[in-house]
């Protein structure tokens, strides 16, 4: 009886501490993640993609489901510093073009651009992944898979 009593006792006791230590090994993993020396794979890895290239490939996001959301996704990557202006004013000029703008026109006015200037990536599945969501190195490295994948759609 007595050892059966020891033994429910020292369960109790070391329960709580394993749990601790998951919990201490979780946040651990986030913290690296998410402290700007995370590839995008690990956030993808975090968001369930598995080996999924970012986190936008993970939630089904192509980079960008269209040349309008794409170009507008590259300005606002631009506009706040995330991509390196001299490539990236090349690829959303040649995207403008795709779609029969060319530099010396207004920028287009379409759905897709305007919610691309304020950060959010549409899929051709429907899907939405805001860009300001993201902290840090995180959110240049998407603008970097954005920018990349952006040539698919030339």
């Amino acid at each position: 009886m007595r050892s059966s009593i020891r033994h429910l006792v020292l369960c109790a006791c070391l329960g709580p501490v394993s749990l601790v230590a998951q919990a201490s090994g979780l946040g651990d993993t986030l913290r690296g993640a998410t402290s700007g020396g995370a590839s995008p794979s690990t956030l993808g890895g975090m968001l369930g993609g598995g080996a999924a290239p970012s986190a936008l490939s993970a939630m089904g996001l192509s980079g960008s489901a269209t040349p309008s959301n794409a170009a507008g996704v590259i300005t606002y990557c631009m506009k706040n510093n995330y991509l390196n202006a001299d490539k990236a004013a090349l690829v959303k000029q040649q995207l403008l073009g795709k779609m029969g703008l060319g530099a010396a026109q207004p920028e287009p006015r379409d759905e897709g651009y305007l919610s691309g200037l304020s950060g959010m990536v549409s899929g051709s599945n429907g899907k939405q992944f805001n860009l300001n969501r993201l902290k840090g190195d995180l959110k240049e490295k998407a603008c970097d898979f954005v920018l990349d994948n952006a040539s698919s759609l030339l």
